[in-house]
């Protein structure tokens, strides 16, 4: 059986699902939105209650939103915030801690080391890799043009 290019085509548009753009865009941006302006009433409240400078406060800031996105994605939350607002909740630091926290708690059964050992970095691992990486040649080069004079 052969099948011409034009109904190829038209059965390709007819399988691939339509994806509502401005509604994903939207629900992004509502969820990004939220998780900032979480994360930005924390700074705010460190700051001034705690009275914390901005530093501490940026790193207590950032040690409450990963502890809140490991105990959403434990209890089972965080997949449904990430399912309903997609990128806006993948892009920011809860979206990482997600990513290392899921797959510990999915292969847990396998035991500790077999297991969540060994699957904790299977998505997270990359981006630690390659970040440390970056970081390390950049370091080089601004080594090698400060020697130089150059920077």
């Amino acid at each position: 059986m052969e099948i011409n290019k034009q109904d190829y085509n038209a059965y390709v548009k007819e399988m691939t699902p339509v994806n509502p753009l401005w509604k994903n865009m939207l629900r992004a941006f509502i969820t990004g939105g939220i998780i900032c302006t979480a994360g930005q009433a924390v700074m705010n409240c460190l700051q001034s209650v705690y009275g914390m400078d901005q530093q501490t406060a940026a790193s207590w800031n950032t040690l409450a939103l990963i502890l809140t996105s490991v105990l959403l994605t434990g209890l089972n939350l965080y997949p449904k915030i990430v399912k309903w607002g997609g990128a806006g909740a993948l892009v920011p630091i809860t979206g990482f801690a997600n990513s290392v926290v899921a797959p510990a708690i999915e292969y847990r059964a396998e035991g500790q080391v077999y297991g969540i050992g060994v699957k904790i970095f299977t998505i997270a691992g990359p981006v630690i890799l390659f970040g440390i990486l970056s970081s390390w040649a950049l370091g080089v080069i601004k080594w090698i043009g400060q020697a130089a004079g150059i920077l």
